[in-house]
């Protein structure tokens, strides 16, 4: 372990604690527009999508997975009544949106699980080779963006209902 510690390049350890502090940041609440609802989940797709990329280049069956899972988890998620606890603020064009842990997991897995893919090809060369292990790890990283997309979606789905609420009254 000490071995996997020491030969982790440095900005590894920043981004880390970069994660840990965006996590403890979602987990007050607070306001944001429609447009930074959206920038964590982007960012979290586009780390996810580069991660199958960067282990397994263009291969087809990775990147069919990977977008498979993402899609599902997001039509799933999509499906979910979003919390009644989250609030828009026409006025302000702003969303109040709740405190929450679930982020800061998400950001946790992807980084842990990706950590973990990195270790085993430098442990063992070779062994990400397969169409299974390629399923499977592409997989992990659509269903934790999709998770971030599903949420962001959900929540700025509020704003249609609240919108045509006033027209109707």
């Amino acid at each position: 372990m000490t071995q996997i510690l020491t030969h982790t390049p440095l900005w590894v350890f920043a981004l880390f604690f970069g994660l840990v502090y965006l996590g403890y940041l979602q987990s007050r609440t607070r306001q944001v527009s429609r447009g930074r609802l959206i920038v964590l989940p982007l960012a979290m797709l586009a780390w996810s999508l580069y991660s199958v990329w960067s282990t397994f280049d263009a291969h087809l069956t990775a990147l069919a997975a990977w977008a498979c899972a993402w899609v599902a988890v997001v039509v799933i998620g999509l499906a979910w009544v979003p919390s009644r606890r989250v609030a828009y603020d026409a006025s302000t064009a702003q969303f109040t949106v709740p405190g929450s842990w679930m982020p800061l997991a998400l950001m946790m897995g992807i980084f842990f699980f990706r950590y973990a893919v990195a270790v085993v090809q430098a442990v063992t060369p070779g062994i990400l080779d397969t169409t299974q292990a390629a399923v499977v790890v592409a997989a992990t990283y659509g269903v934790f963006s999709g998770l971030f997309m599903a949420r962001a979606l959900r929540l700025s789905g509020l704003l249609k209902p609240l919108q045509a609420a006033p027209r109707n009254a």
